[in-house]
């Protein structure tokens, strides 16, 4: 599966489920570990894994393993890596205090 095919995997999982403010990101000009990162808000941190739990299926469904995950049960953030996507689903709070956008924009400004 090509990145733009996995991309789509990763959106689509998360609108299933009803995602809030989902964000995709290039970093492959600013990173060696992966090159777009998808960023998706959960109502709860239930909902957060729901989503999560959610892209890991439809990946292993479309035979592409996650290569690995991170935060999962009650966490209000839960990774998912699948190589060069890596998904970020949290809960607003989580996602506002740690606001990963403006981090990644900041780096593309000095990196350029």
């Amino acid at each position: 599966m090509d990145a733009a095919a996995r991309n789509k995997l990763v959106i689509d999982s998360l609108e299933d489920l009803k995602a809030h403010d989902i964000k995709v990101i290039d970093v492959s000009d600013r990173s060696t570990v992966t090159d777009t990162m998808v960023i998706a808000t959960g109502t709860s941190s239930r909902h957060a894994q729901a989503l999560a739990d959610n892209v890991s299926a439809k990946a292993k469904a479309a035979g592409e393993m996650p290569l690995g995950s991170e935060g999962r049960g009650n966490s209000d953030w839960v990774l998912i890596d699948l190589g060069d996507v890596i998904v970020h689903v949290m809960t607003a709070q989580t996602r506002e205090y740690y606001d990963l956008e403006s981090l990644w924009e900041e780096s593309q400004k000095t990196s350029t």
